[in-house]
């Protein structure tokens, strides 16, 4: 999940010890040779807790997160009946000197009856910086699923979860973790060396990959087969996470499954021309929504014409008055906006003046998350933007409030403090990286296709979304060597936004894909 605003390490030294923990076990605290206090957990192979020290510090154990709880579950659904153990828990890591950092959280299913040796498992993530794993937990993978349809879903909309007949247990086992400052994740340690640590890209990466190690190992499923997913920012994350996974943590993985994802901030954001390439065809998919039913195939006019002339005519600027009267006239026509607008804008929308022009004759603001939905613009006679997301902040009350009590109220776990399912704090402290580097991951993207020839890549996208559009992504796609062609990686898009799978047959069809590389 995207955080309201997606923008743009810590310190170098700190990064790299964090980044070699795993081969060492550095992650794991010293074993006094008295035994911990039964309970605790989240420490070795699965096995029995240990302090960091013989007198823990009072300000790490007082925010500890209360041991594992493990349920048994059954759940009846359309032509089956699923049983399994949830497990509602933490993983506590440690710095170098054995020293507890932070802990994070986690929600597993595993389903009953399997050889876990064969049984695949999934683990997921969002993104923002800051979104905990709610999203894909409670909108699409998970046993139980919120209605979140953006143009349904009000702050005081029933926070009941109802059984999810497309959840992915059918097929795979589901880790959902959330990153420290979400969910109920936390920092244990105190000072700011240990946050710039966390909260860069970098750093949470390095976090993410050591706590798939770890919970595999604590439940004895390191020779399962491993999917990774994420979502959004977790398109930074995705591909990092795994080529960390290769090379430090010792762990393979058979694919990875990018849902919205964003894969490089250097194209996209800025002044670089390429964000009015990729988010154009997405303007006018919801143009054209609001007449009638839209697929991809409907928009191959769109996408034919921003690779073609509506790029050469960017790239000759308004110098040549010609090219970008025709540009601005051809925007106007296929988003219908105004077209004294969009010749004073130059044909060249940002996301937010698309949303906020697209319908101002009536005081009202597209989504950013969905652009297919709408809402009043708070102040529409206001010469700057002062609206939120009217496909976006309608969620947060009521996903809060059913992760909360899935949690504690069916899963018996009961954490002190807040559940985070959108943290502004963790991004507005984020480290996304400085200089000429700005943080992508098609990098690593092509590392991890190159490293394992038998790994694959599914990335899902909805039409409608204007935080992470689907063309920047086929953009991107486009530039990978021959070998990450088709069919190893996969991109599909369909009606719906940065949540496409809040729309029922757009989650269908998502799900028979995973389901079929999962299987494979």
């Amino acid at each position: 999940m995207t955080s309201p605003a997606l923008r743009r390490g810590g310190l170098l030294l700190a990064l790299l010890a964090f980044a070699t923990l795993g081969p060492a076990r550095a992650d794991d605290p010293p074993r006094p040779e008295a035994t911990a206090p039964a309970g605790q957990k989240g420490g070795g192979r699965g096995g029995n807790v240990q302090n960091a020290q013989q007198n823990p510090p009072v300000t790490a154990e007082q925010h500890r997160l209360p041991p594992d709880s493990t349920t048994r579950q059954t759940l009846e659904l359309p032509g089956r009946t699923l049983a399994f153990a949830a497990t509602a828990g933490s993983i506590r890591l440690f710095d170098d000197k054995g020293e507890p950092q932070a802990e994070i959280a986690y929600t597993s299913y595993q389903l009953d009856g399997t050889d876990r040796a064969m049984r695949p498992v999934t683990f997921f993530f969002n993104g923002g910086p800051g979104a905990s794993s709610a999203w894909l937990q409670l909108g699409n993978a998970g046993p139980w699923r919120l209605p979140i349809n953006a143009d349904e879903v009000t702050p005081s909309t029933s926070p009941e979860v109802k059984p999810n007949a497309e959840t992915w247990l059918d097929f795979t086992d589901l880790v959902f973790i959330d990153p420290v400052g979400t969910g109920y994740s936390r920092f244990v340690a105190t000072g700011e060396d240990v946050r710039r640590r966390f909260y860069s890209v970098d750093g949470d990466v390095s976090a993410l990959a050591l706590v798939i190690r770890r919970w595999l190992e604590k439940h004895d499923r390191l020779l399962s087969p491993k999917y990774v997913a994420g979502e959004s920012y977790g398109g930074i994350r995705g591909p990092k996470v795994v080529r960390q996974l290769q090379m430090q943590q010792g762990v393979g993985v058979k694919g990875l499954i990018m849902v919205s994802p964003l894969f490089d901030f250097r194209e996209f954001t800025g002044t670089s021309l390429l964000q009015y390439v990729a988010t154009l065809p997405s303007y006018a998919a919801t143009v054209r929504e609001a007449k009638g039913p839209v697929k991809r195939a409907d928009l191959a006019d769109v996408e034919a014409y921003a690779r073609g002339e509506f790029l050469a005519d960017l790239v000759k600027g308004e110098a040549d008055r010609e090219a970008a009267t025709r540009l601005a006239d051809k925007v106007a026509a296929l988003t219908g906006i105004d077209q004294a607008v969009s010749r004073r804008l130059a044909g060249r929308f940002d996301v937010g003046e698309f949303r906020r022009e697209l319908d101002r004759k009536n005081g009202k603001v597209t989504g950013r998350y969905d652009a297919s939905v709408r809402g009043f613009d708070p102040y529409p006679d206001s010469s700057s933007f002062r609206f939120g997301d009217p496909s976006g902040d309608a969620l947060q009350a009521p996903l809060t409030s059913a992760a909360v009590d899935l949690l504690t109220r069916k899963l018996n776990w009961r954490p002190d403090g807040s559940y985070e399912v959108l943290n502004g704090a963790v991004e507005r402290a984020w480290d996304f990286g400085h200089g000429i580097n700005p943080a992508q991951s098609v990098s690593e993207l092509r590392q991890i296709l190159a490293t394992d020839s038998k790994m694959t890549v599914l990335v899902g996208h909805g039409l409608f979304d204007l935080a992470t559009p689907y063309f920047g992504s086929q953009i991107v796609l486009d530039q990978l060597p021959a070998f990450a062609s088709a069919p190893r990686v996969k991109l599909v898009v369909y009606p719906g936004g940065h949540m496409f799978y809040s729309r029922d047959a757009s989650r269908q069809a998502f799900r028979a894909e995973v389901e079929a590389i999962i299987k494979q």
